[in-house]
């Protein structure tokens, strides 16, 4: 029994920790039809502004890392860090509030906070239903100190719009409640994030874990016969060998040329698609500082099947960012101090985020000598192919209805972390 290649997407993500203080949207309209009519537009509707503010939060915050003096590889989830955030403003009041909504390119004016919460949910049913071919997992757990009692309409509001469950924890047994956590988070990703919390603080009154978790396969799977050790130039003076996976055949790709990039999209079976995106020689931070949402929604008509010679390395990435420090110098800057105002989860207004670390990982590789049978065969047109080899620093993106799951830049495909 033949095996394919398979691509394998693992995301434990947020991390939120609360503790007490004593220690860049568009609007929707509806139209006059019918009722059903109405309410499945809308629905639609609802879930398409909500994805494409991801997408806006997705480039906000590629662009706050990358803009780091050796970022080197970057790998995160937007949905994740996006939905975890979306579930605290459930919480949040006044200035707090206001902060996170903005962050996350939501305009009060435009989009009520309940829609706001209906498109998450309708990405979140999107993101967890259930496609052949491939696993994505998408929730949310509240670990509350045993003390407290969370306000009711919080966590119905939790329950009903993210899935998300409240869970009573003794944090001032640290090492305990470590374990129990980390324990619950591997068994949600399969063992990909064995051990997402170190040193967790006593002090923690409320904790808020976000995870993603994608295993994909190809439609068009590489054969693991033809990958090879081939040089990568991670700059322009240095070159690491790396294992270079090898296709042939028709593939959908373009080239941007206001973003003098060439863009190769790879679909997976049930319904998610892959983007690289490969700069021109010394084009890379043109492509970072023009990237946005209307170029990558365009990607999608650029490319079309041709023939092709495609190289695309072998990597696994970690991705470790605190958010504090980014979010804040995006401008979520009172959930972090003594101003948060989060009297929405348990009535009082003392409280505040004292962690928010987000974990990502991605492994790309292909198992099973027996791969491209399983393709069948693939009517090549006679032309010469083109040769698309990934040999220097490209982006990736992986989305599923053009909503990103997933982002990142390879910069070293030998450097896990």
């Amino acid at each position: 029994m033949c095996k394919t290649m398979k691509m394998f997407f693992f995301l434990c993500l947020l991390i939120v920790g609360i503790l007490s203080n004593s220690y860049c949207s568009e609007p929707y309209h509806q139209g006059v039809r019918n009722q059903n009519q109405r309410d499945q537009e809308n629905q639609n509707m609802l879930q398409q502004t909500v994805g494409k503010n991801v997408c806006r939060f997705a480039c906000c915050f590629y662009k706050e890392i990358s803009s780091r003096e050796n970022s080197g590889n970057i790998f995160f989830s937007p949905l994740s860090i996006s939905t975890a955030f979306a579930m605290l403003t459930l919480g949040a009041r006044s200035d707090t509030l206001t902060q996170i909504l903005k962050v996350l390119s939501f305009n009060p004016r435009d989009i009520s906070e309940k829609d706001i919460h209906e498109g998450y949910r309708q990405l979140m049913e999107m993101v967890n239903r259930k496609n052949e071919g491939i696993q994505l997992n998408m929730g949310n757990v509240l670990f509350v100190l045993d003390r407290l009692k969370p306000q009711e309409k919080f966590l119905n509001d939790l329950r009903n719009f993210y899935e998300g469950e409240a869970y009573p924890m003794n944090f001032k047994r640290a090492d305990q409640a470590q374990v129990r956590i980390n324990e619950y988070v591997a068994e949600r990703t399969n063992g990909k994030i064995k051990d997402l919390i170190n040193n967790l603080d006593p002090l923690t009154e409320i904790l808020l874990i976000s995870y993603i978790y994608l295993n994909a396969e190809w439609e068009k799977p590489f054969d693991p016969k033809y990958t090879k050790k081939n040089k990568f130039f991670v700059d322009g003076k240095r070159a690491v060998e790396v294992p270079m996976m090898f296709g042939i055949g028709l593939f959908n790709h373009g080239y941007d040329e206001q973003l003098s990039s060439t863009v190769v999209q790879m679909d997976y079976k049930g319904g998610a698609s892959a983007f690289f995106i490969l700069p021109d020689q010394g084009r890379m931070r043109k492509l970072e500082k023009r990237l946005s949402c209307e170029r990558m929604s365009r990607w999608r008509t650029l490319v079309s099947k041709s023939s092709v010679n495609l190289y695309l390395p072998k990597f696994t990435l970690y991705g470790t960012y605190n958010l504090k420090n980014v979010l804040y110098k995006m401008g979520i800057m009172d959930v972090f101090t003594d101003k948060a105002d989060l009297s929405g989860i348990t009535g009082q207004p003392q409280h505040r985020i004292s962690q928010a670390i987000h974990k990502a990982v991605v492994k790309v590789d292909e198992t099973g000598t027996e791969a491209a049978a399983a393709t069948g065969m693939e009517i090549v047109p006679m032309s010469v192919p083109v040769t698309i080899k990934f040999n220097r620093p490209f982006l990736m993106m992986i989305t599923m209805k053009e909503t990103i799951l997933f982002m990142g830049k390879i910069v070293n495909p030998l450097k896990k972390d």
